[in-house]
């Protein structure tokens, strides 16, 4: 019986520790972090688009947190500075991700803003980057004649020659697309996060 006491009172104090460690005092740390001057909250659209982002799995193979140099050639990927908690402030969930099959994407709207490149590379990756392993996702946009699209007046796709439809008919995004396109240019944390030098 004193055995079983001592067993677990020693894994009550490591939970004790562990718990402390890991949750009080990092919460501690990060609870009052001010969001950074220029960090906008998201809008409704790029609000939905996250929705969008989360439905489809794009956290399972894209993280939204770059390294620090010490721990990571990020910087040199492209991916931007390392992350600070109050990059996050407006996420909740967060969306930090520990799989990169793909590219870190808290930096693609400084990366790529271009909403065209955006729409096209959902639709088909391999058009945009030969050797990627994206999936497409077609679901995300209608293929209509032409004169239909006109009519409703919605602006098709501009893919690579060889990428689009038989001749006559293009590719539109859902408002899904759009939200989403919406949403990965809202992903720009290339603000400073330390204030400016004093001048002498």
């Amino acid at each position: 019986m004193e055995n079983e006491i001592k067993l677990a009172s020693g894994a009550m104090v490591a939970l004790g520790v562990a718990t402390a460690a890991l949750v009080v005092m990092p919460y501690l740390q990060v609870r009052d972090v001010p969001a950074p001057a220029r960090l906008q909250p998201y809008t409704d659209a790029q609000l939905r688009g996250r929705q969008v982002y989360i439905a489809n799995g794009c956290v399972y193979c894209h993280s939204q947190q770059p390294r620090d140099r010490s721990l990571g050639p990020d910087l040199e990927r492209g991916w931007g500075r390392a992350s600070v908690p109050g990059d996050y402030v407006h996420d909740k969930p967060h969306l930090l991700g520990s799989m990169r099959t793909g590219p870190d994407l808290l930096n693609i709207g400084a990366r790529q803003p271009s909403k065209d490149w955006h729409l096209g590379h959902l639709y088909q990756p391999r058009a945009y980057v030969k050797e990627s392993i994206m999936p497409s996702y077609p679901f995300l946009f209608s293929v209509k004649d032409e004169a239909e699209a006109q009519r409703e007046g919605e602006q098709p796709l501009k893919l690579p020659p060889g990428y689009g439809p038989a001749v006559g008919r293009v590719v539109v995004p859902t408002p899904e697309a759009l939200d989403l396109v919406k949403y990965l240019q809202a992903l720009d944390r290339t603000y400073p996060v330390l204030p400016a030098p004093a001048k002498p």
